[in-house]
């Protein structure tokens, strides 16, 4: 690990004291610990002895570092690599949500905090992952592609994108950018590049952040604030100038018992929770949580009527032919998907899209609306020509109905070449399109045609090492 700016060390000597910061900083000269999610929708086929997380049920710390790149398990969201403090929004999240909820993670990639926001709230909660970044809202479409649950969305926008969906959301988790100082011990680039002025310019933006994205919370709903940084312009003052600017009410959290978090560090009363590397086994974490002060009449956020929309859309012809007519398609591949009458199903030139019912009232405003609809629902299929090709997204969700199509399942080294997007050979495959799977989990399709097997996995996803471990290190 790289040195510590003197400044920082100042900086946490005015907040800590000297003895804690002395303890901080030999903490962060120390190992860290590896830490894993589980899927709660996908079952984990190996026996696992890996240690409980407190705050959070699927979390579990490892002995060592397997090799995830190599396990294919890991490809087909069994579980996510997360570090184990910023799991604690899962406990907050079960101890104030048990009803439904429309929720959004506005700084969500690359998917961590989406993966276990989908985890924890109730069942027919819908939610939103937003990022700004084109590249990484990538990277989160594809983790929460795997992660396979249908009911959620993930868009591209700015954070005043959002002002025009005003009270539509009863959760809004905001894990702002910032300075990074919890991540110094895994991160050697967050060390070089804090400063002074770096925390007073990330402190700006994220009130800037907060300022957008607050009408869009509803009244009574709450606000999860977090960072991966322990300075309080970032954190505490950052608290104080919400409670002053929107009125807010800081909402306290209980604790798991056993588990040593730190509080306000600058004295105010209002219930702050810093998780740091001497006191817990994680990296740097630092939430809060807000609620919007109730009001007598506010207008609900207006979601079209579906049924109406569609009859809208079948009164204008479309300017683009499909090679079969709408009603072929769903004949054929509704039966893909378990439940079929759960899902508002949409098909145009880029392929049918499953969506949820709760969802699509909000999909429908979302494309008309200026948000850029990254992925939503389930992307069942994909048309050529007059042929429907079964997406991947299908092969990924949880929702697959398992009868559908036929599967084959792949020891360790065919799976590992069918996730490079090498070709394999299924000599006792049926011919048409078939599910390879690792240890009865789906990793994606192919399509048999007798002598070879058509590698379907997406091109962007694949493995890119041509390492072969001759026994891979997983989990």
């Amino acid at each position: 690990m790289k040195k510590l700016a003197q400044e920082f060390i100042s900086q946490m000597e005015v907040l800590l004291g000297k003895d804690e910061t002395e303890r901080l900083v030999d903490a962060l000269q120390g190992e860290q610990p590896v830490s894993i999610r589980l899927n709660p929708f996908k079952p984990f086929p190996r026996e696992l002895n890996g240690e409980l997380v407190l705050w959070c049920d699927e979390g579990r710390y490892l002995a060592q570092r397997p090799s995830f790149t190599f396990d294919p398990l890991f490809h087909a969201g069994c579980y996510y690599v997360q570090e184990a403090s910023s799991m604690f929004l899962s406990y907050v999240i079960r101890q104030f949500i048990h009803t439904p909820v429309w929720a959004l993670d506005l700084c969500a990639a690359p998917g961590g905090k989406s993966t276990l926001l989908r985890s924890s709230l109730p069942q027919g909660s819908v939610l939103v992952c937003n990022e700004i970044m084109r590249g990484r809202a990538q990277v989160l479409s594809e983790n929460m592609v795997k992660w396979g649950h249908p009911d959620m969305m993930v868009t591209n926008n700015a954070s005043e994108d959002f002002t025009n969906c005003q009270n539509a959301f009863d959760v809004i988790l905001a894990d702002v950018p910032c300075s990074g100082e919890g991540m110094f011990r895994k991160d050697d680039e967050a060390i070089d590049c804090w400063s002074l002025e770096n925390v007073q310019m990330c402190a700006v933006r994220q009130r800037h952040l907060i300022y957008n994205i607050w009408p869009a919370l509803k009244p009574g709903g709450i606000l999860v604030y977090s960072t991966c940084t322990y300075n309080a312009e970032e954190d505490e003052r950052n608290m104080a100038w919400m409670m002053q600017e929107f009125d807010a009410e800081v909402l306290p959290v209980d604790v798991p018992q056993g588990v040593e978090v730190v509080g306000n560090l600058i004295g105010e009363p209002f219930p702050v929770y810093h998780f740091m590397q001497h006191k817990v086994r994680g990296e740097g974490f630092f939430l809060c949580v807000l609620r919007k002060p109730m009001e007598i009449g506010f207008k609900p956020f207006y979601l079209p009527d579906i049924a109406k929309s569609e009859k809208e859309k079948k009164k204008k012809k479309s300017k683009v032919k499909l090679a079969l007519p709408v009603k072929d398609i769903l004949q054929t591949i509704r039966s893909w998907v378990q439940m079929p009458d759960n899902y508002h199903w949409v098909v145009d030139e880029n392929g049918v899209r499953a969506i949820p019912l709760p969802l699509a009232p909000f999909y429908e405003w979302s494309t008309k609306h200026g948000l850029k609809v990254m992925e939503a629902g389930i992307e069942v299929a994909t048309l050529k020509g007059r042929d429907l090709v079964p997406s991947h997204a299908l092969a990924m969700s949880i929702m697959l109905n398992p009868t559908a199509f036929p599967q084959q399942e792949l020891d360790m080294e065919q799976a590992l070449a069918y996730l490079r997007k090498e070709v394999i050979i299924l000599p006792n495959a049926p011919k048409g399109f078939v599910i390879v799977s690792h240890q009865g989990l789906p990793l994606g399709f192919v399509k048999n045609v007798g002598n070879r097997a058509n590698n379907l996995y997406p091109q962007e996803w694949r493995i890119r090492s041509s390492y072969n471990p001759e026994e891979p290190n997983v989990i």
